[in-house]
């Protein structure tokens, strides 16, 4: 085995977003594309002293490309005198995992093969992005640094090693460094043991309580089938698509009510069991189900933090709730009534970290399907899933029963998100720009029912250490509290993604009922008749209304 040098130009783009670097995976098979960007890390999170001796976490969800971009990294890390790298079997590593394991066992970073809720296979798209030693995603400051690295490179570093047999647990070596092939779902089954009562859910389960959880043929299911049915006795079948596959079964990985359709005809239907869940392509995110409901993310957040204390891990309560700045009110309504502070920030999990180690929050969530703790800092499907079931253990009570509840005392915050995706990027920036134009004068008008309180473009001082966020999203607040933001995406691969978010407040049980859509209806017009969307975009529907 030897370390060899290689000339490279670069490659223009790479710069991460908010999840790290996503592209398809075509542009990722380029010869020296991802060998590139991985460089581009390595120069960055070695600082002065380089990377000898220090451990990283390596995985992915599984998707096609996954295994080929992990053994060029593994050749590549041991180049860069890296002393081990803890790879899951397979290469399988959900996104919760890796910050569990790098956590854990105090790594000093960890790199994730992801592109999250995206399409996989070979026309689909792949991702990678750095972890940090807390586990969380790397900061802006580092992310740019990477960017810069990119954009300069010559040469990269990589051992001429053959390939690593990444389906049997046990330790190897590539040049002087370690590599050790981990079972995926050992520590964060631990870690989940901690959390909850796991003797609670099996009573549960024992007493005839029927749940169907639905991987998508994503990275959740090996964790689900393990946890859910291995640890928690529930029946076989209860867990469906739960292997990996590289290109998610066809499945579009992303547990909303359109694209896990299935598991909302079973919850509708007269067969529903008791309780419906899914996760996404890295397991990151969640769709939580009662019968006829499908509860909002949203309110999702809301209800965890308002009944977390009958949760083990959680039993001393909460320090405080921090929700991304599109996700509803409704943690708001709960923080106040919990006397504990609630923090909007910035779209993006990252944003999420520092107030976690400070100790300032203890559940954060972001309207994307997407809630998670201080247990680790990511999002967390499975986990997410995990407290819904101990809720209804310790309470006795159903999904439908809880949400009920949580609306009579709290008021329901309707709420919905409308995504135009790929639309065309200039059009895109051309309609931002235009209502940026308009938010001074937005301030105190009246449309119908509605009176704009206040009108800006997000921005966000972290309270630990003073960084500023801007252009983060246009927020139209209503005297009412009602709210519609209109902000672009980061997560797609193909043009644009637009996105609009509305929520109307309603305190009066007796109108709990209504449609989503048919609430919204009047906030809809208003969001038209500001942004000129539709025109500007050229798209009578959104894509996805969820």
């Amino acid at each position: 085995m030897t370390i060899q040098t290689i000339a490279t130009t670069p490659f223009a783009g790479q710069k991460p977003g908010t999840s790290g670097l996503r592209k398809k995976v075509t542009e990722f098979q380029q010869p020296g594309y991802l060998e590139n960007f991985v460089e581009a890390i390595f120069l960055t999170v070695g600082g002065p002293d380089g990377l000898a001796g220090r451990t990283l976490v390596l995985g992915g969800d599984g998707r096609y490309f996954n295994r080929q971009a992990i053994q060029t990294i593994l050749r590549m890390a041991a180049a860069h005198g890296v002393g081990k790298v803890l790879v899951g079997r397979g290469g399988i590593l959900s996104t919760p995992a890796v910050s569990c394991v790098i956590r854990k066992h105090g790594a000093h970073g960890g790199i994730v093969l992801s592109a999250s809720h995206n399409p996989g296979g070979p026309d689909g798209d792949f991702g990678i992005k750095y972890n940090i030693g807390n586990g969380g995603p790397a900061p802006e400051k580092i992310t740019d640094a990477i960017f810069a690295h990119t954009g300069t490179l010559a040469s990269y570093r990589i051992s001429d090693a053959g390939p690593v047999d990444l389906d049997a647990i046990g330790t190897m070596r590539i040049e002087e460094m370690v590599v050790e092939v981990i079972d995926p779902v050992a520590d964060y089954a631990d870690l989940m043991q901690q959390l909850f009562d796991f003797d609670a859910i099996r009573t549960l389960f024992a007493g005839g309580f029927a749940m169907r959880f639905d991987g998508m043929s994503a990275v959740s299911g090996p964790y689900a089938k393990a946890i859910i049915e291995g640890m928690l006795g529930a029946p076989a079948g209860t867990v469906v698509n739960f292997t990996p596959e590289e290109d998610f079964g066809g499945h579009h990985p992303d547990p909303n009510p359109v694209n896990a359709a299935e598991l909302v005809a079973l919850m509708d239907g007269p067969d529903a069991p008791d309780f419906g869940a899914a996760s996404d392509g890295d397991g990151d995110r969640n769709m939580i189900v009662g019968r006829k409901l499908a509860v909002s993310p949203s309110d999702s957040l809301a209800i965890l933090a308002a009944n977390a204390t009958l949760a083990p891990g959680y039993r001393a309560g909460l320090k405080g709730i921090a929700r991304s700045m599109p996700t509803s009110t409704a943690a708001d309504r709960v923080a106040a009534a919990l006397g504990v502070p609630c923090f909007e920030t910035p779209t993006g999990w990252k944003y999420f970290g520092n107030l976690l180690d400070a100790g300032m929050a203890t559940l954060c969530g972001e309207e994307s399907y997407g809630t998670g703790s201080d247990h680790i800092r990511e999002k967390d499907g499975l986990w997410a899933v995990l407290f819904w079931l101990n809720l209804q253990a310790a309470s006795g009570k159903t999904v439908n029963q809880l949400v009920q509840e949580h609306w009579t005392r709290f008021g329901r915050n309707y709420y919905s998100r409308h995504d135009y995706e790929a639309v065309d990027a200039a059009a895109a920036e051309q309609m931002m720009a235009a209502l940026r134009a308009q938010l001074p004068a937005l301030a105190g008008r009246q449309f119908g029912d509605f009176r704009v309180r206040h009108a800006d473009d997000f921005a966000y001082t972290d309270p630990v250490d003073g960084s500023l966020a801007q252009r983060q999203g246009i927020r139209i607040v209503m005297d009412d509290g009602s709210r519609i933001v209109l902000r672009l995406s980061g997560t797609g691969t193909e043009g644009a993604t637009v996105r609009l978010y509305l929520e109307r407040y309603e305190a009066d049980p007796a109108r709990h009922g209504i449609d989503t859509q048919e609430a919204l209806a009047p906030l809809i017009e208003i969001a038209e008749q500001v942004s000129q969307l539709k025109q500007r975009t050229g798209r009578r529907e959104p894509s996805v209304v969820t």
